[in-house]
């Protein structure tokens, strides 16, 4: 991005630096570090339980043969039993909050990162399996990594006693470590391999899923809904190539070490019957030798705990791409108090793939006006719409409102100073009202939105009025923009920029809005492919392949065939002269279009209509003006 114009006291916002590969792990980890101590503390106390139970049991044993008092070693027994347990119960709960807790503090980290970001950066993240599949694994790290760093603890103690009972039958254990150590290794190298590709494959189908829902409607009207299918269930075949892999890695490792594991037992045991009968074992010691070689075999156990921390490895890993997105810089600064709302554009320009969408685009958008941006499909109407709000940063050139770099100023000032509604508005919260208001608004002010947006005609029908839950109230394409457009006027903006947010109005509700606009504080930028809209505009900008055509009035700009064009007129004559127009129906009239709202608005109804019109029905805003045709 090029540097602003020289000002020695504007302060420009600096991007902070990438974050470190595995900072998320390490930062989940730390933040859980007080239950995973506890975890950690509570599964050594089992462990040391454990450990202590065979020589507890086999001097209970031998003192039972001998027919002494062994009142305390059972008692002994019986308290380590009991410690076992209550630290089995005691590591299940912690490690249950902890994982709530650690999982949605990701969740929240990954959705702010997500939405500080710019929106192309974003493209293609597949947010929705790494806000839960894989959250919920990561959400395991801090107790997965105690786990697995305590998982040793009875393994190595049932060796320690092997060795302490009977050094033969240690020996005899040995053995068999260095093959079991070879098992753990290629678990832990080809098991994450194996489980990261099939959480991609996942990702990639729940983002093919995301896109076949939100546009089912579509699907259904083609009858492509088998194609749709193919296209989504296409990633089942890498996640069953990469689910078996991991199945045989894991398979390989259980059965290897469930096979190997209890040869060892039988060596242990072969080895201490033979001290046994030759006198140098008592009976007591045998039994301690039996549970230290279960213990000891417990190693096995080591597989299920890496693979839990391999797991949370993974799943952190997938989340982090998210929350280690690039967010948008901003600065420091307020805009002027008392602007008025005036848009520069200086010599903008972004490239996307190597193709210029923008191309040196300079532009001034005098403040309190209203500016029509038009164009055919695919000239950049709607990226120099997202470059003059700042939803994205041009690669060259400045963006000013009234004056100062929008850079350069803070999130706060530039959320309030600019507003958008948008051809498919999404909707947001329990209610109308929540979508509408995005935060508290007084009821008053959002009666008066939704007025302005033409948008009380259908509200006050509902149940529930503005409070209906939005599941209740199913909307249609027009209904759905009304709302957008209430979203953009409940609060006072120095700059609305409409992008196509009035294409499925019927022309008397585009009428209405567009008056509403007129009375809207600061300026005005309306992508638009009505005829009606850029005539009632200040000035029209003319768009194409990313270079701005024309600038000027619609009038005057009529008299080009290419403007007429775009919006599918003929060779007619001059727009002020009674030229030949198209209507937002597709129908040719003779009309006169000025500037003036409603004679342009007359001359392109039918006769029913323009005697509504006359007679102020269709004009008052809280009657219902929607025909259907268009929504």
């Amino acid at each position: 991005m090029t540097a602003a114009p020289a000002d020695a006291t504007r302060a420009r916002a600096t991007p902070a630096p990438p974050p470190a590969e595995g900072r998320l792990l390490r930062e989940a980890v730390r933040r859980g570090r007080g239950p995973a101590a506890l975890v950690l503390a509570a599964t050594a106390l089992g462990a040391a339980a454990a450990v202590t139970l065979p020589l507890a049991l086999g001097r209970a044993v031998d003192l039972l043969i001998a027919r002494a008092d062994a009142g305390f070693w059972v008692l002994l027994c019986t308290a380590l039993i009991a410690t076992e347990v209550a630290t089995d119960a005691l590591v299940a709960r912690t490690g249950g909050r902890t994982g709530a807790a650690t999982t949605a503090w990701l969740r929240r980290r990954a959705l702010a990162g997500f939405l500080a970001a710019p929106p192309a950066a974003t493209t293609g993240t597949g947010l929705p399996t790494r806000l839960t599949a894989n959250a919920l694994d990561a959400g395991t790290a801090p107790v997965a990594a105690a786990t697995a760093a305590a998982a040793g603890l009875a393994p190595l103690g049932g060796l320690a006693g092997l060795f302490l009972v009977d050094p033969w039958a240690g020996a005899a254990f040995v053995c068999g470590v260095p093959l079991l150590l070879l098992i753990l290794r290629a678990l832990l190298r080809d098991g994450r391999a194996a489980l990261t590709t099939y959480q991609e494959e996942q990702g990639r189908m729940a983002r093919l899923l995301t896109g076949a829902l939100s546009g089912a409607a579509t699907i259904a009207a083609a009858g492509t809904v088998r194609a749709e299918e193919r296209r989504v269930l296409a990633p089942l075949a890498g996640m069953r190539a990469a689910g078996e892999r991991t199945w045989r890695v894991q398979g390989r490792a259980a059965g290897l070490s469930g096979a190997l594991m209890p040869l060892l037992v039988a060596a242990v045991l072969a080895v201490g019957g033979v001290r046994l009968v030759a006198g140098h074992l008592t009976p007591g010691d045998l039994l301690a030798l039996s549970r230290y070689a279960v213990l000891a075999a417990g190693a096995g156990a080591l597989a299920g705990a890496l693979n839990g921390w391999v797991r949370a490895k993974a799943g952190t890993a997938r989340v982090e791409t998210v929350t280690a997105l690039p967010p948008t810089p901003h600065g420091t600064r307020d805009l002027p108090p008392h602007g008025d709302g005036t848009l520069a554009l200086h010599g903008v320009h972004v490239t996307r793939d190597g193709v210029p969408l923008l191309d040196s685009v300079t532009l001034t958008l005098p403040g309190g006006t209203t500016t029509a941006l038009v164009g055919p499909s695919g000239s950049g109407k709607s990226l120099l719409a997202a470059v003059a709000g700042r939803l994205t940063d041009p690669d060259q050139g400045t963006v000013l409102l009234d004056g100062t770099d929008l850079r350069t100023l803070s999130a706060d000032a530039l959320r309030h100073a600019v507003a958008y509604a948008f051809e498919r508005p999404a909707l947001f919260g329990a209610t109308i009202a929540d979508a509408v208001a995005c935060g508290p608004l007084p009821e008053p002010d959002l009666r008066r939105a939704l007025r302005r947006a033409a948008a009380d005609t259908f509200t006050d029908r509902l149940p529930h009025g503005p409070r209906t839950p939005l599941p209740e109230a199913p909307l249609s394409g027009g209904e759905l923009q009304r709302l957008g457009l209430a979203r953009a006027f409940t609060r006072p903006t120095r700059l609305l920029i409409l992008d196509d947010a009035t294409s499925s109005l019927d022309t008397v509700t585009a009428h209405l809005v567009a008056r509403a606009l007129t009375d809207t504080p600061g300026t005005r930028l309306t992508i638009t492919h009505r005829l009606t809209t850029a005539a009632q505009s200040d000035q029209v900008v003319w768009l194409d392949r990313g270079r701005i055509r024309g600038t000027g009035p619609h009038s005057v700009l009529w008299r080009d065939p290419a403007y007429r064009a775009v919006f599918g007129a003929g060779a007619g004559g001059d727009a002020g002269a009674g030229a030949d127009t198209v209507t937002d129906t597709g129908a040719r009239r003779r009309s006169d279009v000025r500037t003036d709202v409603s004679n342009d608005v007359r001359t392109e109804l039918p006769a029913d209509m323009r005697t509504d019109l006359h007679t102020g029905i269709r004009t008052d805003p809280r009657v219902d003006t929607g025909t259907g045709a268009a929504e």
